[in-house]
């Protein structure tokens, strides 16, 4: 793992390695639940490019997707403090967003138009309130889909609220959150990957969150962070766990659970390695093609884009290149990528 570190750390491919493992993460993270997620669907989702109607298991991994980002792009010991805790299981006390980022023109997140304009006269208020209430909805879903920190609602916070139909109303996960922060100040004194393995074996044997299973990899993660083992990536102990037998990762012996854990955390860095790599490689072979080319080509931004995304659609690559399709379509073919579905009227690249 730290030698994993030490090379994304000098590495001119380290936005790109972090971007494909975030997604291979988040797919691997379903896929340890029994939930099979395509990485093309989960990369054109996040695109905002579906080709069709997400599932629930899609939006799920998107979610896991979006965490992962957002820890990325806070300081190293946020996510185990408290403001940071709070916010990523859903119990409120989100850091806000940054200072002097609006919502709209001028006006705040959840605020009416009757508000904004000045133009509130106490007439039909209620219709006022029902508009005051649908801007509020709007403004938190497009900060959410901004990647913006949102403060949970309350009624999302509290367990009476809950429908029994998918929430086991005893199950108290403020006390079993409490138990699993208690291993973690316990295990304070210990290295940093076997505390890490203690505390992945913690939150599967604890059974934390009923429907947030995938939080503890990650929080785990952010602690080998904080720690500095993996201080410049956020480590894919999902994807490490995957290559574990069940057998191993369900074992009846806690010590045989917890060398499945180290033997995980190993797994992560290995695949870590071998894809930065394998990376490595395909960008010099796809800067070969690079020379004798004009300065206002775009085949080296095109060459960034496929090593920062596990695929990339035509579509894809007319958005961020802004060129037409054929043209998109002729720098793929320039490039010499490979086609990765497989389909005749839909069809996505990647590298070899």
């Amino acid at each position: 793992m730290a030698r994993l570190d030490e090379r994304l750390a000098r590495s001119p491919l380290r936005e790109g390695f972090i971007e494909r493992q975030n997604f291979a993460d988040a797919a691997a993270a379903l896929w340890l639940v029994g939930e099979l997620v395509h990485l093309e669907d989960l990369v054109l989702h996040d695109a905002h490019m579906d080709i069709r109607a997400p599932t629930h298991e899609l939006t799920r991994a998107h979610a896991v997707l979006r965490t992962r980002r957002r820890i990325l792009a806070q300081k190293p010991d946020w996510a185990l403090g408290r403001d940071g805790f709070l916010a990523l299981t859903g119990r409120g006390g989100a850091v806000p967003a940054a200072a002097g980022q609006k919502t709209g023109e001028g006006q705040g997140a959840g605020a009416s138009p009757v508000e904004a304009d000045g133009r509130d006269d106490g007439e039909d208020d209620l219709l006022a309130e029902e508009f005051a209430e649908i801007d509020a909805v709007l403004a938190r879903s497009s900060k959410i889909l901004s990647g913006a920190d949102v403060p949970a609602r309350k009624e999302e916070t509290s367990r009476r609220d809950r429908p029994d139909l998918i929430y086991d109303l005893d199950w108290d996960e403020e006390e079993r959150l409490a138990e699993w922060q208690a291993v973690l100040a316990e295990t304070r004194e210990l290295p940093a990957v076997l505390r890490a393995a203690i505390l992945l074996e913690a939150w599967s044997d604890i059974e934390v969150l009923q429907h947030g299973i995938w939080l503890g990899p990650l929080l785990v993660s952010a602690l080998l962070r904080q720690e500095g083992l993996a201080a410049h990536h956020l480590a894919c102990l999902h994807l490490g766990a995957k290559i574990i037998p069940r057998e191993r990762r369900r074992a009846r012996y806690r010590s045989d659970r917890l060398l499945a854990s180290l033997d995980a955390i190993h797994e992560a860095a290995l695949v870590g390695l071998k894809e930065h790599d394998r990376l490595v490689m395909a960008k010099s072979q796809m800067e070969r093609r690079l020379k004798q080319r004009r300065t206002s080509s775009k085949l080296a931004v095109l060459v960034e884009f496929v090593l920062s995304r596990p695929i990339v659609s035509t579509g894809m690559i007319q958005e961020v290149l802004k060129v037409s399709k054929q043209g998109a379509l002729n720098l793929v073919g320039e490039l010499g990528l490979r086609e990765m579905t497989g389909r005749g009227r839909f069809r996505a690249w990647g590298i070899v």
